[in-house]
């Protein structure tokens, strides 16, 4: 760490954490600076300069805390002094006013239930969490700022909720069209107020494309200021390992060692968790479960990386043939791949196979999940034929988010949420574009 500027003064404060460009061609910078910017300005993704482990006295007592003094505490070193204690905290407790309940399958598997926030998807701190960060720094500027975002599936409306009338920034979201569920559409195309949605004639690369052209794009940056709010953002990335740790104080009286079997698509959730494992947190092993776009798998297989075009399947929201966040991964593990392998397993499966696991958690267990979940929850039962854990997946969406597929494979109707019903009947309001020249035309309009 190094000094900065403390946002309370001109005088310089020790211990504030830098952040580096993956791409080693940009200058160090600032919390703020990397948030605000998104990508750095060699386009490489933002990395802290220093991980210092919690005192093993925070896990020995993890579970006398509350959930906002366990993420106040996780995340400090990595924004404090640039954002005020106080204001802090109030950030941490306003992302972390819902349930993160773990909910146990059988002996050896339990699902981490990430559904229970106002857009019913783990990217609801993420979300949330950056909205109120670019909201502090953005209070006193009179430029205003645009969160342009891809999203695949629950980030576009996890952002848009997260950010709705936030003072002085505008959000775009680009959508890949008939590749998002119905639920999930409503909830990133009905809002309004500061919020637009682009429906791009593509898949999610496509929209992942664009985004990346227009931050590299200098005619473009030069008459606005563009951040991210994918998880490429390090606001919208790092406060997701706050739910790992949520997850050790519910468990830590099972003795078990303990595994994280995450549904994988950008990859940027379970990078938080090996941020938080980093931090200290006793996890034994990470496990990426990936439906067809199986990159990762491929790689872990052959350690060459060879990203493909993505193809859908029924957990679009992995739908991801380049994953953003892996490099970030590489990072945690000095990019080296057998201190890699140490530490994950990939495996991959057919929409057939999801399906089944979705039948199975119902029949068997009485638990609806998700396909995500259900790809997750494949992911722990292969692991388990070779180790001895307790796995735990993670349940990133609430099942009727994709309400059509569930329904029929499990052969019920699920009764809908209000945070979903609300949106149900709204009217879509949404710009269809089909190339970057058609973004670019928009945002400058």
């Amino acid at each position: 760490m190094n000094s900065a500027v403390c946002p309370q003064s001109p005088v310089f404060c020790q211990n504030t954490m830098n952040y580096y460009s993956l791409n080693k061609k940009a200058p160090n910078t600032t919390f703020e600076d990397a948030v605000v910017r998104g990508l750095a300005p060699d386009k490489g993704l933002y990395f802290p300069e220093s991980i210092t482990p919690l005192d093993a006295s925070f896990f020995e007592t993890i579970e006398d805390k509350s959930n906002s003094e366990i993420a106040f505490e996780a995340i400090k070193q990595f924004i404090l002094p640039e954002i005020p204690e106080d204001v802090l905290k109030t950030i941490v407790e306003e992302t972390l006013n819902f349930d993160f309940p773990v909910v146990e399958i059988n002996e050896n598997i339990s699902t981490l239930e990430l559904f229970h926030g106002p857009t019913m998807a783990f990217k609801d701190v993420g979300a949330r969490f950056m909205a109120r960060c670019l909201g502090y720094f953005n209070k006193t500027n009179t430029k205003d700022v645009t969160v342009l975002v891809a999203t695949s599936g629950d980030t576009g409306g996890a952002v848009a909720n997260g950010f709705l009338g936030v003072k002085g920034v505008n959000v775009v979201i680009l959508y890949p069209s008939g590749k998002v569920s119905d639920i999930q559409e409503k909830q990133l195309t009905t809002l309004g107020q500061n919020i637009t949605a682009l429906e791009v004639d593509g898949v999610f690369d496509d929209c992942q494309n664009m985004v990346k052209q227009a931050f590299m794009d200098t005619e473009l940056t030069s008459k606005m200021q563009l951040t991210s709010a994918n998880s490429i953002n390090i606001a919208r990335w790092l406060p997701q390992l706050f739910y790992f740790m949520f997850t050790y104080k519910q468990l830590k009286s099972k003795n078990k060692d303990l595994v994280f079997s995450v549904p994988s698509g950008n990859f940027g959730n379970i990078c938080a968790g090996m941020v938080a494992q980093k931090l200290g947190l006793p996890i034994k092993h990470f496990i990426a479960a990936n439906n067809a776009n199986a990159t990762v798998v491929n790689y872990m297989i052959s350690q060459t990386y060879n990203p493909k075009p993505s193809v859908q399947t029924i957990s679009n929201a992995m739908d991801v043939g380049n994953p953003s966040n892996f490099i970030r991964i590489q990072e945690l593990h000095n990019n080296d791949f057998d201190t890699l392998k140490a530490n994950l397993s990939s495996y991959s499966y057919t929409d057939d196979e999801t399906k089944a696991a979705l039948l199975e958690l119902y029949n068997d267990f009485n638990y609806v999940a998700d396909p995500h979940g259900a790809v997750g929850y494949l992911g722990a039962k292969d692991y388990l034929k070779e180790n001895e854990a307790h796995v735990v997946f993670l349940e990133t969406a609430h099942p009727t988010k994709f309400l059509d597929v569930v329904e029929d494979v499990i052969r019920e109707n699920i009764d809908l949420p209000p945070q979903i019903e609300a949106v149900m009947h709204k009217e879509k309001v949404a710009i269809a574009i089909n190339s970057y020249d058609a973004l670019k035309a928009f945002l400058l309009r």
